[in-house]
């Protein structure tokens, strides 16, 4: 009898434990949204940069089955737009013969959400910067490749808080 009362107490815990209302803030559960995202303004001399931020965006908006991107204005909810302001690679540390060690690569950004309807601005970030550090090496192609990975890891993180962002800017139900 002590057992049976036991498992009981426990199952209702439990229950209550299972219901309290926890939801993960990172996930979209509002009415079905469009956002129309354009392709950023892209003032750096990395070519491509700009798609490869629209890829990522698109990816993580994919991620929510209440949102979808659009590349035509018409019909959307919402409009993110952004801009690549700039990108550096200034040396960190310094090796043998002041050759440098470590880079760090620096990007800033700027970007808004805004409600077509009404105009209204749900979300404003006028100037945000990304820093990855790589290690560099004698071989160019290795920096390279190193520069890619650091630069890969930047919009991954960015797309990530902008996606984050978003959704916490949007009515839920």
């Amino acid at each position: 009898m002590k057992t049976v009362c036991r498992v009981f107490s426990f199952l209702i815990a439990a229950c209550i434990l299972a219901s309290c209302g926890y939801h993960n803030p990172n996930v979209y559960t509002g009415p079905h949204k469009v956002i129309y995202t354009t392709e950023w303004k892209n003032r750096t001399s990395e070519l491509g940069l700009d798609s490869k931020i629209y890829r990522s965006l698109t990816r993580w908006f994919q991620k929510s089955g209440s949102i979808s991107t659009v590349r035509e204005k018409a019909g959307a909810d919402l409009i993110l737009a952004g801009e690549i302001v700039s990108i550096e690679l200034p040396s960190l540390s310094y090796g043998v013969n002041n050759t440098a060690a470590e880079v760090k690569v620096r990007l800033r950004v700027r970007y808004v959400l805004k409600e077509i309807a009404s105009n209204k601005i749900l979300m404003e970030i006028p100037d945000e910067v990304w820093i990855e550090d790589y290690l560099v090496s004698s071989s160019s192609s290795i920096n390279q490749d190193n520069e890619k990975k650091a630069l890969d890891r930047i919009i991954e993180d960015l797309s990530q808080r902008i996606y984050q962002r978003t959704v916490s800017k949007l009515p839920k139900l």
